[in-house]
């Protein structure tokens, strides 16, 4: 069966401006549940931190899901496309190595969503880390180990 993607449409209106925050969302290759393990889970987590560590986005609340995550972040020195290149292609590598395997880990392209200055981001936030809650992993956000959020 021949599945076409719509990746590309993704990118239609996509704006990225320094200071934004954005909520992103990414998603495994064939919604594959790689990150069931937590230890390339855990790959997937140091990636993120590393993004948040160059200075490129001061992360503010993520989780990763079994076969995507979840991100709310502000843009710093980067653009929105080189910042989601890095990340997606060094947590590429860096699992398909773990892994000792190659190919796609991710979709291609992400979900974006520009926040409005008027958001409540805690209130994204307390969404992005319930998701683990919301679809029956566990019964608490505190039993789910592949989440973190600055006003915890």
């Amino acid at each position: 069966m021949l599945v076409h993607s719509n990746g590309y449409r993704l990118l239609k209106g996509r704006v990225s401006e320094a200071g934004r925050v954005y909520s992103i969302t990414v998603v495994t290759h064939q919604r594959r549940p790689l990150f069931r393990d937590f230890r390339v889970g855990r790959l997937v987590v140091d990636q993120l931190k590393q993004v948040h560590e160059a200075d490129h986005v001061r992360a503010l609340a993520w989780v990763v899901m079994p076969d995507h995550i979840h991100w709310l972040f502000e843009l710093r020195d980067r653009s929105l496309g080189e910042v989601m290149c890095r990340f997606k292609s060094r947590s590429s590598t860096r699992i398909n190595s773990h892994l000792g395997s190659q190919g796609r880990l991710w979709q291609k392209g992400y979900h974006d969503r520009a926040l409005r200055k008027d958001e409540d981001l805690k209130a994204i936030a307390r969404y992005i880390i319930l998701n683990p809650v919301r679809a029956g992993l566990v019964q608490r956000p505190g039993d789910y180990p592949l989440w973190d959020a600055i006003w915890l």
